[in-house]
């Protein structure tokens, strides 16, 4: 997993930034080709408090309304879907991600003690 703009944060920075209220957030986009349809999402992005999530997923909505929806059957479809998630601020994975950020400091503490026995 590749968080964007946490700009060489420590887990421990990380979890200080959640606690003020700062979120991990994934944006969805679409692109379609005709017969294909492409569905994918973003990194994982930071959100800190005072920033607006929308805005930050403002380019990813672009795209997809763009280019979106020429795919039969699904462009209409997934591009819609794209659309609600992003202007609902994207995808909430903050909890799986300090999940993963606590087992990083779990382990490091443990490198720790092995070392210091």
């Amino acid at each position: 997993m590749r968080i964007k703009n946490i700009d060489g944060l420590s887990a421990h920075n990380l979890q200080d930034e959640v606690a003020k209220g700062g979120r991990f957030i994934y944006y969805a986009i679409t692109i379609s080709f005709i017969i294909v349809t492409f569905k994918r999402t973003s990194g994982v992005y930071l959100v800190r408090v005072g920033e607006n999530a929308v805005l930050k997923g403002m380019p990813f909505t672009i795209i997809s309304a763009l280019f979106g929806w020429w795919g039969i059957p699904f462009g209409p479809r997934y591009t819609l879907e794209t659309i609600r998630t992003n202007l609902r601020g994207g995808k909430d994975v903050t909890e799986e991600v300090m999940a993963t950020v606590a087992g990083h400091i779990l382990f490091r503490e443990a490198q720790k003690e092995k070392r210091s026995a």
